[in-house]
């Protein structure tokens, strides 16, 4: 097969992934699992360079060579549409390639609950989607970005690194700006949007203490974004996002993020017992005692008040995979494998 042939392959095998790797055949990732495409034979160098180099323009292919990594998106002439990453590895080129959906997700298909639609009602705030790398948190930004475009009149502008999912204007005005196209970096992005009049703003990923800060600063004055984080827990994101300041600043960060947070929704992707993946998911709203905690420090103690908020719409990890295995989604070693107490399933029926 040749790369097209590679990628048409993961599509119609519903693969979330495409893996090259010089001397191995092409690996799909099915489910959250690892698959050879057994009729391919192991990878070459030189056949490798030949399948990479084709899908690059020459500009891209001398980023590549010069940077050692390079992220595109990429399109098949059926429209499937994917977020490749072009790496180098034993001093040979690799790729993987995410599978983007040509369908655009709704909130519906990933089974968000009911509160999440009120917080993309807000007028200003910070929602963060966090979650491990493959957890589905690009998926949630785009069925976000989809629900305020069929309810809302929005200006909304995205940054993102590459553009996936490409939306359609409805009810809003979509700006969708890419990095390295048409902008430099996220925080160059973010400096500049004020002037650029959004209602909404979506940052695909908060990488860096320059743009962690500006995104705070635009939940600040009066804008509703939307970002990504890479962490495990809703407690860990909020430490995460203070200990990236210098220490002489995070008590103001502190005082900022206790009154700009709207919510923190973690997130994981677990196998199902009839196949597929289904969305274990963390939500910590700010309410008036969350916002005390972070003011003063007691971070440790955010997962108590999410575990006793259900009737505020607050769910703990624990109590979500707890709710997918009494529906019978996931199975019990699954549940136990990702729960903080784990113990809570043993007096549940077998």
């Amino acid at each position: 097969m040749n790369i097209k042939e590679l990628f048409s392959a993961a599509v119609k095998k519903e693969a979330s992934d495409l893996h090259l790797v010089v001397g191995l055949p092409p690996v799909l990732r099915i489910d959250g699992e690892l698959v050879y495409i057994e009729s391919e034979k192991p990878i070459a160098q030189k056949a490798m360079e030949q399948m990479i180099f084709s899908i690059l323009t020459e500009d891209q292919k001398q980023r590549f060579i010069s940077e050692r990594e390079l992220d595109i998106s990429y399109e098949l002439e059926d429209k499937s549409r994917f977020r490749v990453n072009l790496l180098y590895e034993k001093n040979n080129i690799g790729l993987v390639a995410r599978v983007i959906n040509d369908k655009m997700p709704t909130l519906e298909d990933i089974g968000m609950p009911e509160i999440v639609y009120q917080l993309l009602g807000l007028k200003q705030g910070l929602v963060l989607i966090t979650g491990p790398t493959g957890c589905g948190k690009s998926t949630t930004l785009a069925a976000m970005v989809n629900y305020i475009n069929n309810n809302r009149c929005c200006h909304i502008i995205t940054l993102e690194d590459p553009i996936e999912y490409l939306f359609k204007p409805k009810k809003s005005v979509i700006i969708q700006r890419q990095l390295g196209s048409d902008i430099q970096t996220f925080a160059n992005g973010l400096k500049h949007v004020l002037r650029q009049d959004p209602d909404v703003v979506m940052v695909g990923e908060m990488r860096d203490l320059e743009t962690v800060a500006t995104t705070i600063t635009l939940a600040e004055t009066g804008h509703l974004v939307l970002a990504t984080l890479h962490t495990y827990s809703a407690a860990q994101t909020v430490d995460r996002i203070i200990d990236i300041f210098p220490s002489h600043q995070q008590n103001q960060v502190r005082l900022q993020l206790s009154m700009v947070l709207a919510s923190v929704i973690s997130q994981r992707l677990l196998p199902k017992i009839q196949g597929g993946r289904a969305a274990a998911r963390e939500i910590l709203l700010n309410t008036s005692a969350v916002a005390n905690l972070i003011r003063e420090n007691k971070i440790a103690q955010i997962r108590t008040v999410i575990e006793t908020s259900i009737k505020e719409g607050m769910v703990s990890m624990d109590q979500d995979l707890k709710r997918l295995y009494d529906n019978e989604m996931i199975n019990k070693e699954v549940a136990q494998a990702q729960m903080e107490n784990p113990e809570l399933l043993e007096k549940v029926k077998k």
